[in-house]
């Protein structure tokens, strides 16, 4: 069996590689070890499908922090406004929600699953699922796939969309980095990104905060000078293991950096209050405490922050809830109020790359054309999606930019296949 160019993996990358391979006259083959395509895309998005992002490219590279720069070239042939048309174009209408975050109107990942699908049967691309690949042989003119029923494919151009380690139930388990090594390709260091973190504060192992969701708090993850390495705004969840939700996950990879240079513990800091001056709420509520000493301490703060943390901030600083303001001291105040501003606590990792929602690290990008996807050091080899040392935050900027590297990679394996 011989074909132009074969793609292997079924994800958001591996699709439109194949799409674009065929849509630019290659005979496609598209494998995928799992029973069905697009599997990782069904479930994106909470099952809706977070398509991709409508901001500006400058701001979705920016919130592509793992290596989003290199996609500057790939950009400049096919960029997030162009996939948006692409699936409008496919009779996938979408709609825009908070952030740029871009949706299908159905509110269902399986529309826009199908749509790829269909369209690859329109272009007549040979579609194997439950087809696991055991080897890739590279030859000086066509490349040999070999698959587990030691079945040989030939084809003048491979593209590897296999993806990375994280969410492992999607097929993605990191089969690719041992073709990308046999072809001479460096593989970065693999690591958790946009995942929970963990904690042994003793408030979170006693799960005093457990369940508590915190909503618009500024979350910074701080430097061993107590400098903020970067804040997001955003909700985040207390567990009974650390803490979770966006912020936390935006916030995590550089948790998991520090913490690879061998330190034990990171610093974590929760402003919930992140529109308020801290000065000028403590100069507000002395004035309170002042024209109202009679009032109980939790009565005169209630409605500030939700109550739950409010109780735990108040017993953190040794205050009777049910105490007069008259008899607390202003510097227990002052302490109260700056924990509602910098409350901070230690966290000592992450969970493991397979709870993560993207990976870090993958084939270095220092030996990929970046304006082709393909490989610097083997003839007819391309590479798209989460294989690549490439990772962004969630809210469709990974989905971008695995639809981005595969439309280009397909393209490029095309034309090379074809030349």
């Amino acid at each position: 069996m011989s074909y132009q160019v074969t793609v292997i993996g079924g994800g958001p990358s591996g699709l439109m590689a194949a799409i674009a391979a065929a849509e630019n006259g290659a005979t496609t083959l598209l494998i995928d070890k799992g029973n069905k395509l697009g599997k990782k895309l069904a479930i994106s998005g909470g099952g809706r499908c977070n398509v991709t992002n409508r901001l500006p490219q400058d701001e979705v590279i920016k919130h592509i922090p793992g290596n989003g720069r290199f996609l500057y070239s790939a950009f400049s042939v096919f960029n997030n406004y162009d996939i948006i048309d692409f699936f409008e174009e496919l009779g996938v209408k979408l709609k825009e929600e908070d952030h740029g975050r871009m949706f299908p109107v159905s509110n269902s990942a399986k529309s826009v699953v199908d749509s790829l699908i269909r369209r690859l049967n329109e272009l007549g691309v040979t579609i194997r699922t439950n087809t696991p690949v055991k080897a890739v042989h590279y030859d000086e003119i066509k490349h040999t796939i070999i698959l587990n029923t030691q079945e040989k494919i030939k084809t003048n151009a491979i593209v590897i969309a296999v993806g990375g380690k994280a969410v492992p139930h999607t097929g993605s388990t990191g089969d690719g980095y041992a073709w990308a090594k046999k072809a001479g390709h460096t593989v970065t260091d693999l690591y958790p990104t946009e995942v929970p973190l963990l904690s042994n504060e003793p408030f979170i192992q006693e799960k005093r905060l457990q369940g508590l969701a915190l909503r618009d708090v500024a979350l910074s993850v701080l430097n061993e000078k107590m400098k903020p390495i970067i804040t997001h705004q955003m909700d985040m969840l207390f567990t009974h293991f650390g803490i979770s939700g966006p912020a936390v996950l935006r916030c995590s990879q550089f948790v998991v950096k520090e913490l690879r240079k061998g330190k034990k513990s990171v610093t974590i800091q929760i402003d919930v209050l992140p529109s308020e001056n801290g000065e000028e709420l403590l100069k507000r509520y002395t004035e309170r405490i002042e024209a109202n000493p009679k009032k109980t301490i939790k009565n005169l703060f209630k409605g500030i922050v939700p109550e739950r943390y409010l109780d735990f901030l108040l017993a953190k600083n040794e205050i009777i809830s049910d105490e007069k303001t008259a008899n607390i001291s202003r510097e227990k105040v002052r302490m109260l109020i700056q924990d509602f501003k910098q409350f901070r606590f230690n966290v000592h990792g992450s969970q493991g790359i397979e709870k993560a929602f993207v990976t870090g690290g993958g084939v270095s990008t220092k030996e990929i054309v970046p304006n082709t996807m393909q490989s610097k050091l083997m003839h007819g080899l391309y590479f798209c999606g989460e294989i690549l040392d490439i990772h962004g935050y969630t809210g469709g900027y990974n989905i971008t930019s695995a639809m981005v590297t595969g439309r280009v990679a397909g393209m490029n394996a095309a034309w090379e296949s074809l030349s």
